[in-house]
């Protein structure tokens, strides 16, 4: 498989090959969600957190005398019933929301991804991120010629390059991240994916690396 290359002014440059087995799969959605839920659930970090009854301060004494004073029977101020006493069931920090999930599977999530991305015109590829002028106006100006159905962009590098984040950080809905972190979270929640060749690379090597 073919697809056109183009440089940060919007010309064509040549082509790339994209890899058929990463390419052109056949889409699963039920795997895709498997996949993006057990991600963001292990990106999920537990901070609710609520104090139970033995942890609350005061109550040591009894309210009042079990009988004689008419009133309902309570034998500490910590009881869940009180107000400022004890959370009965409530939120741990404690609470661990984390999934397993293996590679095979997130590799294959990965391919059916990039392959919806190829099929609704929502990958492009850049010759490199080489510009005249590493300006925001520069990219803002090439997402406004650039062949994609997009609306929201992920970017890919093959590496930290400080001239991309300089164009790319002040402009919303533009994510920038390192082609070999990408996972399916991240390809989800934009729409566009914008990566150079090296990067192409680097995203077809992560598709076929080995499980083990």
């Amino acid at each position: 498989m073919q697809i056109s290359v183009y440089n940060l002014m919007g010309e064509a440059k040549g082509t790339a090959e994209l890899p058929e087995e990463i390419f052109n799969v056949v889409i699963k959605p039920e795997v895709v969600h498997e996949v993006f839920t057990a991600q963001e659930a292990n990106a999920r970090q537990s901070w609710a957190d609520t104090k139970k009854r033995g942890e609350v301060s005061g109550g040591g004494k009894k309210p009042w005398p079990q009988k004689g004073t008419g009133r309902a029977r309570h034998g500490s101020i910590r009881s869940p019933i009180w107000k400022g006493g004890g959370v009965a069931f409530g939120p741990l920090s404690e609470r661990n929301y984390s999934t397993k999930i293996n590679r095979k599977k997130k590799q294959l999530a990965l391919k059916m991804v990039l392959t919806d991305k190829l099929q609704n015109n929502q990958l492009c590829v850049l010759e490199d991120f080489a510009a005249s002028e590493v300006k925001t106006k520069t990219f803002v100006k090439f997402l406004k010629i650039a062949p994609l159905k997009s609306t929201s962009w992920l970017v890919l590098t093959p590496g930290k390059d400080a001239n991309v984040l300089r164009m790319t950080n002040n402009i919303p809905k533009v994510k920038t991240e390192l082609a070999k972190q990408v996972n399916v979270s991240a390809l989800l929640q934009k729409q566009g994916l914008i990566l150079s060749k090296a990067a192409l690379a680097e995203i077809v090597a992560l598709c076929i690396k080995p499980a083990v």
